[in-house]
């Protein structure tokens, strides 16, 4: 009996075990199978339809969505190579244009298709604000059950040079931007996108960088000064070290320098900051820690269209959530009264700053994080700039119970923005919605919403 027991435990043993190796064997094929549909779909021919966020333009296989990343253009028959499949979607990347499309240009700047810094340049740019804002209307029709009729989008006259900011990446002697999905840093000597100012103080610093430890150089330019910020792997207790590279870049002709040490702590030498023209006859001030519009030219044009939206100001009090330093809350400040919130301590001197040479007696700011801001008193217009993660719903029950007549909303990604608009339009009144097209030559999306109380 016992004998007998044994053995039927021991067939069941094999025949768990058979089961189990035909589980694995089945998960082997199948990855077989996965494997040899992929090289026999690696590279496909492909009808461009239309743009998508992020830099894709969608196309379709077999019935299946394409999103195609690379410099292709809607109508183009393009090839491309499968780079993942999922049961919905294939992923892939252009290859080569078979048959391109009236519309493309050839780019202005040598290192387009290889830098990752930039996706338009064989656009023209008229068509990018047109494929911007079809983007931006799909997102809204998706995400928030609403198809508006845009505004006048708010661009700038020149798509060129308008940055005031780079952030350069630096290793092994190459000093520039990332390679498309890589940490691959392309080699650059100047970039289009920046200002004449911004690529002359970064050639100045090539041969030094090429010799150092720096990992980021990032360049800030005012109207007659530049600090920069360098992140490098020096340790802030070498401090003869980092005072010798601060002599150095002090002495290529930067106002100002800041090195972030490999433990965080951040040292600053020289001036602290850079001046800028703010709204015809305001003076701001930016530090490198603090984030600013680095497109200046249609920020001011942005500024003029807010306080023109928001008329009349005067006697109203304004809360301007994620303030940075000002660059709101102080030209409102010329007839509102205003409180700025902001959680980063850099932007928030700065700003005290900026109200102290302006000689502004009617606005504050507030370090705190937009979510945990205790509201006290009632503000009758509510400005929100936040990061492309859009608005927390802490923060969207915080505005539904202060109730502001009005709401500005500027946006960086039109995701986001359609998923907060689709909660906002239940208790307001869409005055208008554009694109504000911050970073030509890009796919990068800004828009600015209107919003009144029902």
């Amino acid at each position: 009996m016992n004998n007998a027991k044994l053995k039927n435990s021991s067939l069941i043993d094999n025949f768990q075990l058979f089961i189990i190796n035909f589980k694995e064997l089945l998960h082997y094929c199948n990855c077989i199978l996965h494997f040899f549909t992929i090289m026999h779909m690696s590279t496909l021919i492909v009808k461009v339809d239309h743009p998508a966020y992020g830099g894709f333009f969608i196309g379709r296989h077999e019935g299946k969505i394409v999103m195609i990343s690379g410099a292709v253009l809607p109508g183009e028959t393009v090839k491309v190579k499968v780079e993942e499949e999922r049961r919905d979607y294939i992923k892939a990347a252009v290859r080569e244009i078979l048959e391109p499309s009236p519309f493309r240009i050839e780019p202005a700047c040598k290192y387009f298709g290889t830098c990752g810094g930039c996706q338009l340049q064989h656009i023209p740019y008229e068509m990018q604000i047109r494929l911007k804002e079809n983007i931006l209307r799909d997102c809204l029709k998706r995400q928030a059950k609403t198809e508006p009729i845009l505004s006048e989008p708010i661009i700038d006259s020149d798509p060129w040079n308008y940055r005031l900011r780079g952030q350069f990446k630096v290793s092994h002697g190459a000093i520039g931007f990332y390679r498309e999905k890589t940490r691959e840093i392309v080699d650059i000597d100047n970039c289009p996108l920046m200002t004449k100012d911004i690529n002359e103080y970064l050639e100045k610093s090539r041969d030094i960088l090429k010799d150092t430890d720096i990992k980021e150089l990032h360049i800030t330019t005012g109207e007659d000064s530049a600090t920069a910020l360098i992140k490098s792997d020096l340790v802030a207790k070498s401090l003869s070290g980092i005072k010798q590279l601060a002599s150095i870049f002090l002495n290529l002709g930067f106002s100002g320098l800041c090195i972030e040490a490999r433990d965080k702590k951040i040292l600053c030498f020289g001036e602290k900051y850079v001046t800028l023209n703010l709204f015809g006859n305001q003076r701001y001030t930016i530090s490198p820690m603090t984030f600013f519009q680095s497109h200046w030219r249609l920020n001011n044009t942005v500024i003029e269209f807010i306080i023109n939206c928001l008329q009349p100001l005067r006697n109203r009090k304004i809360l301007d959530m994620y303030s940075g330093a000002g660059n709101f809350s102080i030209p409102l400040a010329t007839d509102a009264d205003v409180t700025g919130v902001e959680g980063n301590p850099y932007a928030i001197a700065d700003g005290d700053r900026n109200l102290k040479i302006n000689n502004i007696k009617n606005c504050r700011f507030i370090y705190s994080s937009a979510e945990n801001f205790q509201i006290k008193e009632k503000f009758d217009i509510v400005v929100l700039d936040p990061p492309r993660a859009g608005i927390t719903n802490s923060l969207m029950e915080m505005i539904f119970s202060l109730s502001p007549d009005k709401i500005v909303y500027v946006s960086c990604n039109p995701s986001t923005l359609s998923r907060d608009l689709k909660k906002l339009l239940n208790r307001y009144h869409l005055e208008s919605l554009r694109l504000v097209d911050f970073f030509p030559q890009t796919f990068h999306i800004e828009s600015i919403v209107y919003l009144s109380a029902r």
